[in-house]
């Protein structure tokens, strides 16, 4: 069975977050806040479900435009892949530069920029659907005979060199390192909404594009982060849909020309009637506040927890996907999704997640006491003791921890 690189590098990533962490500590620089980390990996976890979905359909793709379009088959080796690499990166820069440009394509990489915070967890948050829609940018790759091996090879180095630049504990890098490659620095500039730094430093591995098509900006002062309308939200579901649904209410407000205008328009283009093009405003950093909430330490450490088990869950969904049912696939995606969302609405202290939780609990038990009857009778005993104990005691928790919390449990159930 084939392992994701990205299934392997995930005990890593979460090393290096916490090395962050402890540098951040130590500095005493606040790097991370709980909520805000916690969606940025939620977040992440629900792209890789979706992609456990799409991946194999986009390869599939990718193989029948490399078997009856290809130039030319190129040979497998390290030259072939430094150039497959390259000629990925290039291809990045247009489709990031268009994602940052173009409505719809913005309407999906709107999620990465999203974190009001500026470290490793915030590269883990990727959107569900970005690569859906983004992929047929990198079908010139299997026109230009690059072998599917040697392309998942430089897309998953492209993706993993990409996580590092995520941090504000580096500062500066020598200086051809800096002229030639996409640096934390570079991409600081990319994830801030302060005017100057919007829409700059595209690039993935390489920083020359940029300074060959215009779209270069030094860092100067520390720029400010997140996206300029906040979302004020750690619903992973909204955050990967709210551009849409909001692109869908203006557009009923227009003319059909207009709507079609709309969708490959630039963000913050309306028409004329509407107000015109709405450019980003200056940061007013005096009495600009992220978007924060307040829980107690109790939800926190029960969203922690809960988080560890989504982890340890997609770690499972990614290793057996290819052997599991169709059937035990859509409902194991379904659990990851609705997880993720209970995660965000204990965040934001909603009221409805006290009656859904339970509901998500018995309908974890159930699916895994299904699964194994079916598929690992052999462990099904032990499993349906494990679960039952589980489903239990967290049950328990989370009614003690939150019953007496007269601003979050209904008055009916409270009494």
């Amino acid at each position: 069975m084939k392992v994701s690189p990205i299934l392997i590098a995930i005990p890593a990533f979460f090393l290096f977050i916490a090395i962050e962490l402890i540098i951040g500590w130590r500095k005493r620089q606040k790097l991370y806040r709980f909520n805000d980390a916690i969606t940025n990996l939620n977040i992440g976890i629900g792209s890789q479900v979706f992609g456990a979905f799409s991946k194999a359909a986009l390869l599939a793709l990718y193989i029948l435009v490399y078997d009856s379009l290809a130039i030319i088959h190129q040979p497998t080796t390290w030259w072939s892949f430094v150039l497959a690499l390259f000629t990925f990166d290039f291809i990045f820069y247009w489709a990031h530069r268009w994602g940052h440009e173009t409505n719809i394509f913005w309407g999906a990489h709107v999620v990465h920029h999203q974190s009001e915070e500026y470290n490793l967890s915030v590269a883990l948050r990727q959107s569900w659907i970005h690569n859906i829609i983004a992929f047929v940018l990198f079908l010139p790759m299997p026109v230009l005979g690059f072998d599917p091996k040697i392309f998942l090879a430089a897309a998953a180095t492209h993706t993993l060199y990409q996580f590092w630049i995520h941090t504000k504990t580096i500062k500066k890098m020598p200086r051809i390192i800096e002229f030639l490659f996409n640096t934390p620095s570079h991409h600081r500039v990319h994830h801030g909404v302060n005017p100057k730094y919007i829409d700059k430093n595209h690039g993935g591995v390489f920083i020359i594009w940029d300074r060959l098509f215009g779209t270069f900006q030094a860092e100067e002062e520390e720029p400010t982060y997140g996206i300029t309308t906040q979302l004020k939200s750690w619903n992973p579901v909204w955050a990967n849909s709210h551009y849409y649904i909001e692109m869908f209410q203006r557009a009923r407000q227009m003319k059909w020309a207009d709507r079609i205008k709309l969708v490959f328009a630039k963000p913050g283009w309306l028409p004329d009637y509407l107000g015109g093009y709405q450019a980003p405003p200056e940061v007013d950093k005096a009495n600009y506040k992220a978007y924060d909430t307040q829980t107690t330490l109790s939800r926190n450490v029960y969203v922690f927890v809960q988080f560890l088990m989504i982890a340890v869950g997609l770690a499972a969904y990614m290793f057996y996907f290819p052997t599991i049912s169709l059937f035990f696939q859509i409902v194991f995606f379904g659990i990851l999704i609705l997880s993720t969302l209970i995660c965000g609405a204990i965040l934001e202290n909603k009221r409805w997640v006290v009656y859904i939780e339970y509901l998500r609990l018995m309908l974890i038990g159930i699916s895994l006491n299904s699964f194994y009857y079916y598929w690992y009778m052999h462990w099904f005993t032990v499993v349906l003791v494990v679960s039952c104990v589980a489903f239990i005691l967290f049950a328990l928790w989370f009614t003690l921890s939150w019953l007496f919390d007269k601003q979050w449990f209904p008055e009916a159930i409270r009494k």
